[in-house]
């Protein structure tokens, strides 16, 4: 991973700080980007990376994600990433100055950008990579059950290892992540563990129990949005709806007249580990459209 070329605190309780990071070129338009549940944004850079030279990127961990110290399981909640978010945009603003800017958001970090009080008005564009959202009805029903799948799933991972490679050798076994192109689950071990305060040897840097509250309420939150309310473009890259969904089922948007809506073949909700280049390529056209580049 570059070092980044400034790292700003932003205290957003009174016993949490996020670390927001810039990388690229502070000339560009501002992208502002995070990642999904579970993840970190530095497990993104292979994407992120192809946006470097043309775009100044801000990036950011969800709290009890990534660089960020783990905090209180009771503010771990939607609402809260909601008022992290809101927080973080501003202190962007005030430390980085104003211009234009798009967020660039995966999962649940797409959610909330959805949810936040500013209804995406501090945005020239959002470009959100399969959010989770469901409608009331069969769809709701099949996405209760999918989330309590995954929440499952989560409680039983293994929070320790000896060391980075048990958890990267790991990876390929399950289904949600073979498609991983080369590399990915080497960089995953190195962005989405920290070294044990015990010393001996890594833990998740987000908690599993962390990690499946979110998914617990997911669908509480995920019939909660409605795009005639936001107040920016929005661009939704979805991962392929005919494949079998590995976290949450896929919902196509094509039927929201308001939502540029497209899907990746072949990819799985992790698009941008798996295809980063066309994830790239949907994102700067989106962009183009709007004369932001």
């Amino acid at each position: 991973m570059p070092e980044p070329v400034e790292v700003h605190e932003v205290a957003v309780d009174a016993g949490t700080t996020i670390f927001v990071r810039r990388h690229g070129n502070p000339d560009g338009p501002r992208l502002i980007l995070s990642h999904g549940n579970g993840m970190a944004i530095d497990l993104y850079y292979p994407f992120w990376s192809l946006l470097t030279g043309e775009f100044d990127l801000v990036v950011f961990d969800l709290r009890n994600h990534g660089w960020n110290k783990v905090s209180g399981l009771d503010t771990h909640n939607v609402p809260t990433l909601v008022s992290d978010h809101d927080l973080i945009l501003e202190a962007i603003d005030r430390r980085l100055g104003e211009k234009p800017q798009a967020g660039v958001f995966h999962s649940v970090s797409a959610l909330v950008s959805l949810l936040s009080s500013g209804r995406g008005a501090r945005y020239s564009g959002l470009v959100l990579y399969d959010p989770p959202l469901c409608k009331p009805g069969r769809s709701h029903q099949q996405f209760d059950a999918a989330a309590a799948q995954a929440a499952g799933f989560a409680r039983r991972r293994t929070e320790k290892f000896r060391r980075r490679e048990e958890f990267a050798h790991i990876l390929p076994f399950l289904p949600q992540f073979q498609k991983f192109p080369p590399g990915v689950c080497e960089l995953m071990a190195e962005t989405t563990l920290r070294p044990s305060e015990l010393g001996d040897g890594f833990e998740l840097r987000c908690p599993r129990e962390y990690e499946a509250q979110i998914i617990d309420y997911a669908g509480v939150y995920g019939v909660a949005v409605d795009f005639d309310e936001i107040r920016c473009p929005v661009k939704v890259v979805g991962a392929d709806p005919t494949l079998p969904f590995s976290y949450l089922p896929t919902l196509g948007l094509s039927d929201i007249l308001n939502v540029d809506y497209d899907f990746l073949p072949e990819a799985t909700h992790f698009l941008q580990l798996e295809k980063p280049r066309e994830c790239a390529a949907a994102l700067t056209e989106f962009l183009r459209s709007l004369g932001m580049v």
